[in-house]
């Protein structure tokens, strides 16, 4: 229970951010999620047919129904053994990508609606509620997550969805990247689970310097004097040997050299680029990292030298005219700022006047954007 609960008399709203590996989940109002669990549910036929892990990745669905399903098993998880509390008559507050299917947030909705008697829900982007954490209007959000990069730029409190831009460099591409070269070196495929993955990612491997990259990318890789390499215990008896190279190329993935120039710096500097002339200085002053793939070591440093070095060449030099790229730091972990930021937004009056109601989505079962609930109302008033 929220500790302000019992002095305030009030339930506050559940805040839920369901992302592809990770779903952040506590109560408005706090400063961290009460938990953070993998998004997975069981999968009953591989329970049934004696697997070791019977689950499965929530969105991993084929059929509409199975996908309601799927959602309604997760919410019961989370309701039920994490933040421990009936969802009925509950406010809930969902911070959702802009790229997020429709299909996913009309089951979601329905799920809530109609299998928990939810009182009412609150969509609300990551890329404009991250800012909420910052106090500030304007910025450049990158969110780096699991599947893709997503970069969003936001113009006093408004997200310029023209110049949305977004690229499969995520964790997913860095997983692939540190398989593939392990194989190459001989390591048995069965011990390189998505597990095993993740931990030699995170214990391992960091996002080295833009002198040191070009270096391996060019005929000078004999020069450079490799870090230390390291041992993996794997299952008790195995050892991996992680190599030097291994550790500072992993991330490389998201930095390609190739003529279709999509890499992370170039999607960030294509997104100012089609912003309005006016805009894109505050954007480039204003940069904010999210997801938990950008918690790694030397990413904001590297960014910050990549966007420096593209600034300057033949592409960008006489169109866009930028010298200086600042970041901020926000007052939270990296991984949970978006949910942060749908924790100060549940806790505000907004939760009140932009919700769409129980009562509203009986009349009308569409489930509008963010900047159409007030429409959206209306039509349900007049139905």
């Amino acid at each position: 229970m929220p500790l302000f609960e019992t002095v305030l008399q009030e339930k506050p709203a559940i805040v839920l951010e369901i992302g592809n590996a990770l779903t952040k989940l506590g109560f408005a109002g706090e400063p961290y999620p009460r938990s953070i669990i993998p998004s997975e549910v069981l999968d009953h036929g591989a329970k049934n047919a004696g697997l070791t892990t019977p689950n499965r990745k929530l969105f991993d669905y084929t059929t509409e129904v199975e996908l309601y399903d799927s959602l309604v098993d997760f919410l019961k998880t989370i309701f039920f053994k994490n933040v421990l509390v009936s969802p009925k008559e509950r406010k809930i507050v969902v911070v959702e990508s802009v790229l997020c299917p429709t299909l996913i947030k009309e089951n979601l909705a329905r799920a809530l609606f109609c299998h928990f008697d939810v009182s009412s829900v609150f969509f609300v982007p990551t890329h404009l509620v991250v800012l909420a954490t910052l106090a500030v209007e304007t910025a450049l959000v990158v969110d780096i997550g699991c599947k893709e990069a997503i970069v969003v730029p936001v113009f006093c409190g408004v997200q310029a969805l023209y110049a949305w831009d977004a690229q499969p460099l995520a964790a997913e591409s860095v997983h692939n990247e540190i398989k593939r070269q392990l194989l190459e070196s001989g390591v048995k495929e069965e011990l390189l689970t998505e597990t095993v993955l993740e931990d030699i990612k995170i214990r391992t491997c960091f996002v080295t310097t833009y002198e040191r990259a070009a270096k391996y990318r060019s005929d000078e890789e004999t020069a450079i004097t490799p870090c230390p390499d390291v041992d993996y215990p794997v299952q008790g008896e195995e050892i991996i040997k992680i190599s030097g190279r291994l550790r500072e190329t992993a991330y490389e993935v998201m930095f390609p050299e190739d003529n279709d120039r999509l890499g992370l710096p170039y999607i960030m500097l294509n997104a100012i680029l089609k912003c309005p002339r006016d805009t894109r200085k505050p954007l480039a002053s204003n940069i904010v990292l999210i997801g938990g793939s950008t918690m790694v070591q030397g990413m904001t440093a590297r960014l910050k030298s990549e966007l420096l070095a593209l600034s300057k060449s033949d592409l960008y030099k006489d169109r866009l005219f930028l010298q200086t790229f600042k970041f901020h730091n926000p007052p939270s972990e990296a991984n949970f700022t978006a949910w942060l930021g749908g924790s100060i937004y549940g806790a505000t009056d907004l939760v009140l006047s932009k919700s769409i109601t129980r009562e509203a989505y009986i009349k009308n079962q569409a489930i509008p954007d963010f900047t159409n609930y007030e429409e959206t109302r209306a039509l349900s008033s007049r139905g």
